[in-house]
């Protein structure tokens, strides 16, 4: 047991309270069965007693960190269903377990355990009694919250647990000394992507999922990972972030698992919440503001409870549903409400406050009509509704437990294409999330209103945004990013397919592509295997991926995705492959596949660039039919063998390529293949198969076999082993020893007690022997037990013998491990019928509880075993001998994937056996860094304490021990007998209950016999008896309900026929556009019909919109030079920016300014601004001169419109090539490709589809227009019939008769039918099968035959016939009647006499209706003689439509042979073409560097040109500041000459540092003899020092401007240096586009072969082209030739231009040769211009020369001489010492004022002094005096003092008496 779990006491107590309880129930046959009726018809589908199943289960306040009472909670479920008391008598045992409510609590326990415990006992009562009552109610599900009286002390908000005392440990054999860190979790690799809801975000850059048995804590940004293990140890069920990103949950699985609470981002364990469900937790989520915690256990109870989980107290309790509930949520609007939903269910729960407390009322959804479905997404809307998915991709919306509306797409679209994963409403907007990898927004508004208004309960609503993440995405949920700044739009998704995804839902123009951020296996990973001699490792699964991880680096680095998905896998040995870059994976389809794992190449880099490596497929081959499920090598690396699900083992040659060898039958399914061992004398391949069958086939040392009819190996040795199950034998030993064991310790205890009673006196040794032995009871007779089916075997290896190996097996005979041998006489042919071979060995695998070990590896040093469990744990075996599992060590067990489905699949150690690696079907794949042997052995020695000394101990007081470790404790013992009272006593009550509602119903019987006995009168009603009326009804409603479920029964049939001819009509109708539609004429037999067409699909409109998108980005530019723009605009950028700056420049120099004033001011201002103006003047020139120079075109420039005009010539031209020519060149235009060629086959197909489309809708409007003229005949024929009511019979013409149209001219009316054409179309068949039977018996058997009966058939056919157009006869014969009968009418009346006027009037009528008659035939004729030429003129386009039609088919099936044939050059035309847009690209790079030092050279050249003249500048003003006649100009000119030593700037370090020291020391030397030089050659004067009479100002100038020199030479001199290293650089560069240039050269000729190769290949294409006879003008002798092979093809309007073009050529060349002239006199006359000019030039500067000389004396600079006529800054500086002169005058003049006063103020001082000396000596005369007179008076006193100072000294003894002298 873990330290997080506390111990859970024993269920098997608690049964017999139960088996009690159930009995009592059982013994009660007057429990009316309505209720039992009503629970069974609730439910849908298997689960109709969910309706009315109790779920009114009281929570267990009790379950707290001391108690947990597992045996309460997994009988809750049951319990509840015992109960079925009336409602009174509920009350009352209510009543009664209040009233003990106070009386039952523990004293002695002051946190209240007493009162939870008898709370829990009361509950458990009233739990049996209200069943009944609830079944009653309906079903209604209900939890019920306990009350407490007393308010409990609260767990403090900062407690916080010690999570490293819950965490779950290895399990390390007792006393072995094994540390607990012998494995280290460093990295996972996996991901399990299928997990539900296993992607949670905690802050802005980590997100949480969960693997195995780890929560996993992952940064998105630096990827490091955070393990967190569980507590249990049994794998984690779900996880759910607070919404305060504080804290986060983690629910279990196990038994008895917990939830954690951990606080973020401290990882502190917060809170355990335990006892919640049994085995398992499928979902736990927090209500929104976070206090409550909804978890929803899985199988077998799946209890849905709500937590207070900051206080780890449970809410309220209830059983959600019977099968597996996916998901448990709150309503984020509406507190207190929560949903689940599940297999075939969604629940909708309420927590409401009822009279008897709160209570968790739960309504099951009901589909109704709808399709029952599994719901795993759904969302709570704010009004109550329920929006929820389903597994067909549409929405149901949900309201009041009933499916209101059922949404889906327009045209009868699913919403998703399957199941829809989740449902959202953020901010607004509605999302779904399917599984097809879609999510869509919906239109809030539309949903939340929407309703049906037919009986489908349909709704049709096409989404207002959709995203499609990828091709191949599975979505299982989105969840978005809590960065709302940065983020608003961001979305991560869980790819089901192995990813997690960034998705960018803005759904804008401006939104970011989905990047996938990172990428997993996908479901179970099938085969792992590492690298012999790098720390690579390959791994494949069921996704049909290959994956390359490097574990040094903790990252995939490449992948592989396959047809179909992988099996196994082998990372070839070093002794096949030294470099270790081979793969050999095997696939389901029984593919195997060699795999080179290497560098990418150059060209990949760009297109793989999240991959480091590339797998390439070295060779495929297929040596079986079926899953590949092992491969094996041989130890000399020489044959590869491979087995397979179809029974066969297929053997490979090693070599470059693998060649097959043969296969061998074997007796079925393979599972694992091994070679012999080395040690071993004869090579042989070990066989596992199913069916616990081992076989062993002996290999040939030659390996040749004849194969040249078969593969099929025969002949060769197969010894065959067949596993026979001993476990229960070994079982049956170990109970056996067991029980001797017991017997033995007890005749001990006797013997032991016996001789206490002897020591006693209570018994004599004589009387020992009289006592009779008890006589045992004999035992059954023991059977082994064999399964039906023999166990599979999950490993095999060999052993240390021949012959010999080891199997683990799995189901019932796991637990051991088996070593086993092959019989003596085994072959092949006898598998069936030999008998199965029981191990002559075996092995227990201690402390594994029985699990399968489906995987066995060594450690490298063989001292380990190390096994790979089925529960997903890695189980570390110590051996005794190295290699050996004959005897076992101690074990260290670990839990790591998935408990339940987490089966490792691979358990591999590195080369160096520094990292395990572990691979799972839960798709987790782990990375271990593996304690090394030597510090393993320090680690168990140091484990291993001292023991102490044993005491000795008395065998008769011995203690006796606790075996059990689910024994209770003491206060568990206590409180358990204490609910065990109080259930006997709850018991008891109920049995009084029944007994008095049974003796009720007795007498009530009584009375019903009593009732019967009396008359009539006096005999009370039936009615009378009810007591309460509802009871009717509920029977009534059973019965409309079971009306309800047969008719839903039957429906499911009509359903399904109705989905039959749906998709009938789907398949066959709906991809019809339209229909053979057959219009016929009314007069002739002339017919029109349309083209049966069908739609053109959904990918062709993708295709051609996909074609247009590229059509309008492929720009055909190869037949340019993509460098030259690059290289002119390049040139001229670099001038342009030259210019800019010395514009620049130039500009900045304009700007006039000086700081004198004044009228000197003024001159030079005017002076320097005409010089400024001049240098403006110059610069415009100088601009100008470049600009003219700019646009002088290149000696290569070629006009543009002479170009547009060659273009212009050859296209014009008439050169006619024929593609069959030998130099043929295909133009780039004209090359065809698959793009081009589906492009063409796509634009072909649409515009057949519109031709035809455009003439079946001419062809439906006429059919309009002929109903439209059958209607007009037909009320011209009625307005005819009123005139011939009118007219005599001699007047009267036939009416023709009224056409109708003919079935095939509406074909749609065949699929139309109604109720009454159904059953007239029965009651038709029913009276033909009753004639026919009728005419059957009269004509004796012969109706049906030639004719000779069946009267009823020829009618039909005549009708069927003539269906089109009724028969003229009988109409006429029927008008002609009537008119007679009209003419006696008129017969009889004319008897009587007319006067003559209305004779007169008569006759006017006759011929005013004659006249009508007329008119009326003749428009009837005239419009069906209309219709007939509109027909017949539809009928002849028709005909010219065929010809385009069936011209068009013949295209398309050449321009489909063209497209097969491109497809098959395509992957040759890409590598080349590739090749050549590579070389452009790097011409282009080449050049554009070219440009670039180019330009670099040009910004040198000018920098040293500027520093150049900055130095003539400072040279110059160097010899301005001398002066004239300076004395010391040439002392001064040899200090600014001098050559100091001066400091260099570091700018590299290390090595450069020796260098420069070397340099520095010897430029030293250079300047120590220069100096020497410098003071021999300076007349005695030191250079450094200013000699005397030299302006020290001066000379300190020239030290400065020697600093500047000394700068500026240096930048020279670097300059220089970098020029040089670019003239080398633009050298190398200059070869390289050489070779670049002869490389694009070859790939473009390559390209150009390889287009001429494709097009001969076209033109072996046979082109159908129909001609008429006209257009064929070879003719031989006027005749047309039998061979046409020499003939050519071309068009008519070709020739036409080619005869046209030769008269303009003409016209063209005489205007060309007039223009020619012209220019020739125009280039003449601009020669003679040039030479004209240039002697004027020459002319101006000679003239400019003379003026120089005559003026200056020579030829000056003019810029230099415009500089020295005014210095502006001598000027400033004289007019500065002038105005600094004229300062300094002033200051003197008001220092001498301030020394004027100081003296001033210093003589008075010394007056006043000396008059205070005056008056001292005065004073010290006086003083003098004084003292004189003093002097003489003490002389007098002297005397007269003496005898008194003695008395005085007297009596002063002790005190101190001080004299003083005056």
């Amino acid at each position: 047991m873990d330290g997080g779990e506390d111990k859970q006491p024993e269920t098997s107590e608690e049964q017999p309270v139960e088996e009690t309880e159930q009995e009592t129930a059982e013994a009660e046959p007057e429990v009316a069965d309505e209720d039992v009726t009503e629970q069974e018809d609730k439910g849908q589908e298997g689960n109709t007693a969910e309706g009315a199943e109790e779920n009114d289960v009281t929570p267990d306040d009790t379950e707290d960190a001391n108690t947990a009472q597992e045996g309460d909670t997994k009988d809750e479920g049951e319990k509840q269903e015992t109960g079925e008391g009336e409602p009174k008598e509920q009350e009352a045992v209510e009543g009664e377990a209040k009233a003990e409510d106070g009386t039952e609590k523990t004293t002695d326990e002051p946190d209240g355990k007493g009162k939870e415990e008898s709370d829990s006992a009361k509950d458990e009562t009233k739990k049996a009694d209200v069943g009944g009552q609830q079944a009653e109610e309906g079903g209604e599900e209900e939890g019920e919250k306990v009350e407490e009286k007393e308010e409990e002390p609260k767990i403090p908000d900062d407690f916080y647990y010690d999570f490293q005392q819950f965490a779950s440990k290895p399990s390390v054999t007792l006393d072995s000394g094994l540390p607990a860190d012998m494995l280290t979790l460093k990295h996972s690799f996996g991901y399990d992507c299928t997990k539900r809801a296993n992607l949670h975000i905690l802050n802005e850059k980590t997100v949480m999922f969960a693997a195995g048995n780890v929560v996993l804590i992952l940064d998105l940004q630096t990827k490091e990972q955070i393990f967190l293990r569980s507590s249990s140890g049994g794998g984690i069920g779900a996880l759910a972030v607070h919404p305060s990103r504080t804290f986060f949950a983690v629910a279990e699985k196990g038994s008895s698992p917990n939830i954690n609470i951990f606080e973020w981002p401290s990882l502190k364990l917060y809170r355990i919440l335990r006892g919640g469900t049994e085995r398992s937790y499928s979902f736990v989520d927090f209500n929104p503001d976070g206090s409550l915690l909804a978890s929803q256990g899985g199988d077998p109870d799946f209890m849905l409870t709500v937590w207070d989980w900051k206080q780890e107290k449970t809410v309220l309790r209830s059983k959600a549903f019977s099968q597996d509930v996916f998901r448990a949520t709150f309503s984020t609007e509406l507190e207190g409400q929560l949903t689940t939903s599940g297999t075939v269910h969604i629940r909708f729960w309420k927590m409401a406050d009822t009279f008897t407390g709160l209570k968790l009322q739960g309504e099951l959804g009901k589909f109704g009509r709808t399709e029952i479905s599994d719901i795993e997404g759904y969302v709570e809307l704010p009004d109550g509704k329920v929006l929820s998915g389903s597994e067909w991709g549409n929405m149901l919306l949900w309201e009041g437990g009933l499916i209101k509306v059922e949404i889906r797409m327009k045209n009868k679209k699913p919403c998703h294409t399957g199941a829809i994963q989740q449902i959202l409403l953020d901010e607004g907007e509605l999302m779904s999330v399917g599984i097809d990898g879609f999510i869509r927004v919906w239109d809030f508004e539309a949903i939340d209103t929407a309703d049906t208004t037919d009986d489908t309960g349909m709704f049709e609503l096409d989404p207002m945004n959709e995203l499609k993440v990828g091709t191949d995405v599975q979505l299982k949920m989105i969840i978005k990013s809590i960065d709302g700044e940065n983020e608003p739009t961001i979305w991560y998704a869980q790819d089901a397919n192995g990813g997690i995804w960034r998705l960018d839902l803005s759904f804008s123009h401006t939104s970011s592509a989905p990047e996938k951020l990172f990428t997993f296996h996908a479901g179970p990973i099938t085969g792992c295997d590492m690298s012999p001699v790098s720390q690579l490792a390959a791994t494949t699964g069921v996704d049909r991926s290959v994956r390359v991880f490097d574990y040094a680096q903790q990252k995939q680095i490449c992948d592989m995705r396959f047809p179909q998905g992988g099996s196994s896998i082998i990372w070839m040995p070093d002794v096949v492959d030294p470099k270790g870059g081979t793969v050999v994976v095997g696939f389901q389809d029984g593919v195997v596949r060699l795999l080179g794992v290497s560098k990418l190449i150059e060209d990949s880099v760009r297109r793989k660039k999240h991959h480091e490596c590339s797998l390439q497929l070295l060779q495929a081959f297929k040596p079986h039919s079926s899953n590949v499920t092992t491969l094996a090598i041989d130890t000399k690396g020489e044959v590869l063998a491979s087995g397979s699900e179809d029974g066969t083992v297929f053997f490979m040659n090693i070599g470059s390529k693998y060649n097959p060898i043969g296969f061998v039958k074997v007796a079925g399914p393979v599972t694992q293949i091994q070679w012999s061992p080395p040690r071993f004398e004869k090579e042989t391949v070990l066989v596992f198969c199913k069916g616990g069958i081992v076989q062993e086939i002996a290999w040939p040392d030659d390996g040749k076999f004849d194969t040249s009819h078969t593969f099929e190996i025969k002949g060769l040795p197969i010894k065959t082993f067949k596993f026979a199950s001993i476990k229960s034998h070994l079982r049956h030993e170990e109970e056996l020893e067991r029980k001797a064991k017991e017997e033995e310790e007890r005749k001990k205890k006797e013997e032991a007690e016996r001789r206490k009673r002897i020591e006693r006196g209570l018994e004599t040794e004589s009387e020992q022997g009289d006592e009779p032995e008890e006589e045992k009871e004999p035992e059954p007779v023991w059977e082994p037990y064999i399964p039906a089916e023999p166990s599979p075997i999950l490993t095999g290896f060999y052993s240390d013998k021949p012959g010999t190996f080891w199997l683990s097996m799995g189901e019932f005979d796991a637990g051991y491990l088996y070593e086993c041998a092959f019989p003596e006489s085994s072959s092949a042919e006898e598998v069936e019928k030999m008998s199965a071979v029981a191990p002559f060995k075996s092995i227990p695998v201690l402390e594994s509880n029985d699990t399968p070990i489906c995987t066995i590896k060594w450690s490298k040093n063989g001292q380990q075993a190390l096994f790979g469990l089925e529960n997903g744990q890695i189980r570390i075996q110590n051996l005794v001998h190295p290699f050996d599992i004959s005897e076992l060590g101690p074990s260290w067990t670990l839990s790591v994937h998935d408990n339940v489905y987490g089966h490792i699949t691979g358990l591999l150690q590195s080369h160096d056996g520094t990292v395990l690696i572990s691979t799972g079907a839960d798709g987790n794949f782990f990375q271990f860094s593996v304690m090394g042997q030597e510090q393993l052995d320090k680690k168990i020695a140091e484990n291993k304490a001292k023991l102490p000394s044993a005491k000795k101990l008395d065998d008769k007081n011995l203690p006796d021990d606790i075996q059990d470790p689910k024994a209770y404790s003491i206060e568990e013992a206590k409180q358990k007998a204490e609910h065990d009272k109080m259930m006997r006593e709850a018991e008891e009550k109920k049995k009084e209950v029944r007994r008095h509602i049974t003796k009720m119903r007795r007498m009530f019987k009584q009375l019903l016999e009593q009732n019967e006995a009396l008359p009539g009168h006096l005999r009370l009603h039936k009615d009378e008896f009810e007591m309460d009326r509802e009871i009717k009804e509920e029977l009534e409603r059973h019965k409309r309900e079971k009306i309800e479920l047969v008719r839903r029964e039957l429906a499911w049939e009509s359903e399904k026929q109705r989905i039959a001819l749906e998709k009938l009509r789907k398949r066959f109708k709906d991809v019809v556009e339209c229909d053979r539609i057959v219009v016929k004429a009314f007069a002739t037999p002339h017919e029109v019909a349309s083209f049966r067409a069908s739609k053109l699909s959904d990918d062709f409109y993708h295709l051609k919109a996909d074609f247009e998108r590229r059509k309008t980005q492929i720009r055909d530019d190869m037949t340019r030079d993509p460098t030259r723009d690059l290289l002119t605009g390049a040139g001229r950028l670099t001038d342009s920016t030259g210019q800019g700056g010395d514009r620049q420049d130039d500009q900045g120099g304009a700007k006039v300014s000086t700081t004198l004033k004044g009228s000197m001011g003024e001159r030079i201002t005017k002076a320097l601004l005409k010089v400024e103006e001049k240098k403006r003047k110059r610069a415009e020139r100088k601009a100008m001169w470049v600009e003219l120079y700019e646009t002088k075109p290149d000696d290569d420039y070629e006009d543009p419109s002479d170009i547009a005009a060659i273009k212009e010539a050859k296209d014009n031209m008439g050169d006619y090539k024929l593609k069959t020519a030998n130099n043929y060149v295909v133009p780039d235009h004209l090359r065809m490709n698959v793009e081009k060629a589906r492009g063409r086959l796509l634009i072909l197909k649409d515009l057949i589809h519109e031709h035809k489309y455009n003439f079946n809708q001419r062809l439906l409007r006429l059919r309009d227009r002929k109903i439209q003229v059958i209607e007009e005949i037909r009320d011209q024929t009625a307005e005819l019939e009123a005139v011939h009511a009118k007219l005599s019979a001699d007047v009267i013409r036939p009416i023709p008769p009224v056409p109708e149209m003919h079935p095939e001219e509406m074909p749609e009316k065949k699929l139309e039918y109604t109720r009454e054409t159904l059953v007239a179309f029965k009651k038709e068949m029913a009276d033909k099968a009753a004639t026919a039977k009728k005419g059957a018996q009269e004509q004796g058997g012969f109706g049906g035959f030639g004719g000779f009966g069946g009267g009823a058939a020829p009618p039909a056919a005549d009708k069927k016939t003539d269906t089109g157009r009724t028969s003229p006869v009988p109409v006429a014969k029927q008008s002609t009647t009537l008119s007679t009968e009209k003419a006696g009418e008129e017969t009889e009346a004319e008897v009587e006499e007319l006067s003559p006027l209305e004779v007169q009037l008569r006759q006017v009528e006759v011929i005013r209706l004659t006249y009508e008659q007329e008119r009326l035939l003749s428009r009837i004729k005239e419009i069906k003689d209309n219709f007939d030429a509109e027909l017949r003129l539809l009928r002849h386009d028709k005909f010219k439509l065929d010809i385009i039609m069936k011209n068009a088919d013949l295209r398309q099936v050449t321009l489909f042979e063209e497209l097969v044939l491109l497809k098959e050059y395509e992957k040759r035309e890409d590598v080349l073409a590739e090749k050549v847009t590579n070389k452009q690209q790097e011409k282009l790079d080449m050049q554009a560097k070219i440009v670039e030092v180019t330009s670099k050279l040009e910004v040198k050249k000018k920098e040293i040109e500027k520093l150049q003249e900055r130095e003539k500048a400072l040279y110059a003003a160097f010899q301005v500041s001398l002066g004239d006649n300076n004395k010391f100009a040439d002392y001064l000119t040899k200090v600014f000459k001098k050559k100091i030593k001066r400091s260099k700037k570091k700018t590299t370090e290390g090595d450069d540092d020796e260098e420069d020291s070397d340099d520095d020391s010897d430029e030293d030397e250079d300047w120590d003899e220069e100096e020497d030089e410098d003071e021999s050659e300076s007349g005695g004067y030191d250079l450094d020092i200013c000699p005397p009479g030299c302006d020290q100002n001066l000379y300190e100038a020239t030290c400065q401007q020697r600093e500047k020199r000394l700068d500026i030479e240096e930048a020279l001199v670097e300059e220089k240096k970098t020029n040089d290293a670019l003239k080398k650089e633009l050298e190398g560069y200059g070869k390289k586009s050489k070779v670049i240039d002869s490389g694009l050269k070859t790939a473009q000729q390559d390209l150009e072969a390889f287009q001429l190769e494709k097009q001969q290949k076209l033109n072996e294409l046979d082109v159908v082209v129909s001609l008429k006879l006209h257009q064929i003008q070879y003719m031989v002798n006027g005749v047309l030739p039998q061979d046409l092979s020499h003939t050519l093809v071309f068009e008519s309007h070709g020739v036409t231009r080619l005869q046209m073009r030769i008269k303009e050529l003409e016209h063209e060349k005489h205007s060309q040769k007039k223009y020619m002239k012209e220019s020739k006199k125009k280039h003449v006359q601009l020669i003679k211009d040039r030479k004209t000019f240039e002697s004027k030039i020459s002319e101006m500067d000679e003239e400019c020369e003379e003026m120089m000389v005559s003026k200056f004396g020579c030829v000056v600079d003019i810029e230099k001489l415009e500089t020295v006529t005014v210095n502006r800054t001598i000027e400033e500086l004289k007019e500065k010492l002038r105005i600094t002169e004229i300062q300094c005058s002033e200051e003197v003049v008001e220092w001498n004022d301030k020394i004027s006063e100081k003296k001033n103020a210093i003589t008075d001082l010394i007056r006043e002094n000396t008059k205070r000396l005056n008056q001292l000596s005065t004073l010290l005369d006086k003083k003098h005096g004084s003292e004189g007179s003093l002097d003489s008076r003490q002389k007098n006193l002297q005397k007269k003092g003496v005898s008194y100072s003695c008395k005085l000294h007297c009596n002063a003894r002790n005190s101190e008496t001080v004299l003083f002298d005056v």
